[in-house]
């Protein structure tokens, strides 16, 4: 089918039925003669009708006889600009919309995964609907509540089962990378861990290492495996030392909440006060200021400076409620509820509630 040549595919068609140009000239309504004309080349068939015909006798898809219509045409249309959509939607999450992004990209997958659906996809179609699958699941996961994160994971890994077919190392390890990431926010952190590791010895790009081991070292801080975060931390400095930082996830602000977060994950608490109070850098994006306010007001509990502490709460939750991110909202409440803050949890789940309406009302309109 691939060939597009309809003798080829008569002839293949025939062999792989075990029918013989008869039996072939009746299912098509032809006579054997047109038909083994057609099989040799003798004659060709160049009108849409009958290829058509062909088609749809034989059980093929249209388009492998080089039927196309107006579908076909602006499916073209969609994949030639869909790299640009699902370059857009990216910025957009990274820039605090997050919910933009996934409204922009939900189309764009719905149309691939259509198209998927009915054995058309070639390798450009593949390459785009690997690349939507895990911007889509990347966005899920910033805008779900934290009970329905595997399903962001599950978008991320739908994207690593397509990559790992395409012979391309860079845009595996980018899919791996965020799978593991969405495993580790969704609580599989063992199989988190086995993805990233996997992505960093894929990984070429001081940029994308220093993302993958950003992620490594929140999965082995979680699993309070010290010896082993210390060791992924430490790469991940040397790196940056070496290499200009850029993107959200490879630079100095990143690195000091993940190294606050892992200190508090490991049991060294004292480590951890010391360095909460040592600002460094900016964050490139609202969902990491609001994870560092998070972990900061963990460590200041933990340290006894409770007033401080809840005032990085507070600002945890006006932004997560800003920027309609639930499950930030339920990192605060766990974290207050964890520290004994009950007041400041409950004005987290007076944020939530209204961060599920707001939600709820963009997608009626949507």
């Amino acid at each position: 089918m691939a060939s597009r040549d309809l003798p080829t595919i008569l002839r293949a068609y025939r062999r792989i039925n075990g029918f013989n140009q008869t039996t072939l000239a009746d299912l098509l309504g032809y006579d054997k003669s047109y038909v083994s004309m057609l099989e040799t080349g003798r004659r060709a068939i160049t009108d849409l009708a009958s290829r058509r015909h062909i088609a749809a006798r034989l059980g093929l898809p249209a388009h492998v006889l080089g039927v196309t219509d107006t579908d076909d045409a602006e499916y073209r249309a969609m994949v030639q600009f869909g790299d640009s959509t699902v370059r857009l939607a990216e910025i957009a999450r990274k820039a605090g919309h997050a919910v933009e992004a996934v409204n922009e990209l939900w189309p764009l997958v719905a149309r691939l995964e259509t198209r998927a659906a009915e054995g058309r996809m070639d390798r450009d179609s593949l390459i785009l609907l690997a690349q939507a699958r895990a911007a889509l699941g990347v966005s899920l996961g910033t805008v779900l509540p934290e009970e329905r994160l595997s399903s962001a994971a599950r978008w991320t890994g739908q994207a690593v089962r397509v990559a790992a077919h395409l012979e391309d190392p860079a845009f595996y390890a980018h899919t791996l990378r965020m799978h593991g990431n969405e495993l580790r926010k969704a609580g599989h952190v063992g199989a988190a861990v086995a993805r990233l590791e996997h992505s960093l010895a894929l990984s070429v790009e001081p940029a994308d290492q220093g993302s993958t081991l950003a992620f490594l070292c929140r999965a082995t801080g979680e699993l309070g495996d010290g010896d082993r975060f210390d060791a992924v931390l430490q790469h991940y400095r040397q790196l940056l030392d070496r290499n200009t930082f850029s993107g959200l996830l490879f630079q100095p602000f990143t690195l000091r909440e993940i190294e606050l977060r892992g200190l508090l994950g490991t049991g060294r608490v004292a480590e951890a006060g010391r360095l909460v109070n040592v600002m460094v850098g900016s964050p490139s994006a609202p969902q990491w200021r609001i994870i560092e306010r998070v972990t900061t007001g963990e460590v200041l509990v933990a340290v006894g400076e409770s007033d401080a502490a809840a005032e990085a709460f507070r600002d945890a939750i006006q932004a997560a409620g800003q920027h309609r991110l639930p499950h930030q909202i339920q990192r605060t409440i766990r974290a207050t509820i964890k520290t004994g803050m009950r007041e400041l949890a409950a004005e987290a789940e007076a944020a939530l509630r209204r961060t599920r309406r707001l939600l709820h009302h963009a997608d009626l309109k949507g």
